[in-house]
Parts: C-alpha cells; structure tokens; sequence
C-alpha cells in the first residue's frame, strides 16, 4: 500500500526553498486556544502526582472505569459546588483530567489491539 503524497499548502515542490509538506496534517497548535483551561488541568494533575506519584495514573487498576466513575462523582458534586473541597480546584477541571485520562488509556489500549492484530498477520503470512 502507497501513502499519499504530502503537499505544501502553497503548491510548492517538496524540495523548492520553503516548502512545507503540512497539508492536510493536524494543528496541534489550536490548542494553545485553550490556554487557560488546560492549565487548570494541568494543576488537577500537578495535585495528583504530589498526592500520588507523576504517571501513577497510568498504571491504575481498571483505570478506565475508575477514572470514569471519578469524572462521574465530579459532574454531581458540581451540581452543588463550584470547587472541590479537597483540592480547591475546579469540579470542571478535574472532569476534563479524568476524561483525558479514560480516553488516552482508551487509545493506548486501541493502539495496542491494533499492532497486535498486525503483528499476527504478518506472522500468518510468513
């Protein structure tokens, strides 16, 4: 299988002075848009690594539904309170931590099923 041809969005060759082969790619940068959000996040996971330890969250048990159920006591404690009384941050911050959580695991696990599917198809055509 051939990839596709990146492109320059301007139409230059690939090897013309100023070429930049990003068409198509994604912006990672939009999310500088949400500066202060993901700030606020980051501080729910600065808390977490000093009340734990840095990445422990990755190797978390059950992690998925754990950090679901967490995202899920935030949303219903939010109805009654802006902040938690633990951390005093955000409700909202610790809900958008614990989805980024449940959701990089999700692609991690994804991720995994998928080059294990590859690996045995190569093997099954060796």
């Amino acid at each position: 299988m051939t990839e596709a041809m990146e492109r320059d969005p301007n139409g230059k060759d690939q090897h013309e002075p100023g070429a930049k082969c990003d068409e198509g790619k994604i912006m990672a940068g939009v999310l500088d848009d949400f500066s202060l959000a993901l700030m606020a996040v980051a501080e729910v996971g600065t808390f977490g690594a000093n009340k734990y330890t840095r990445g422990g969250w990755q190797q978390v048990p059950n992690g998925r539904q754990r950090y679901r159920d967490a995202l899920w006591r935030h949303h219903l404690k939010e109805r009654h309170e802006t902040k938690d009384p633990e951390t005093g941050l955000l409700h909202k911050a610790h809900k958008a931590w614990n989805a980024l959580a449940e959701l990089e695991l999700e692609l991690r696990q994804d991720r995994l099923m998928r080059i294990g599917a590859q690996n045995r198809t190569k093997r099954e055509r060796a």
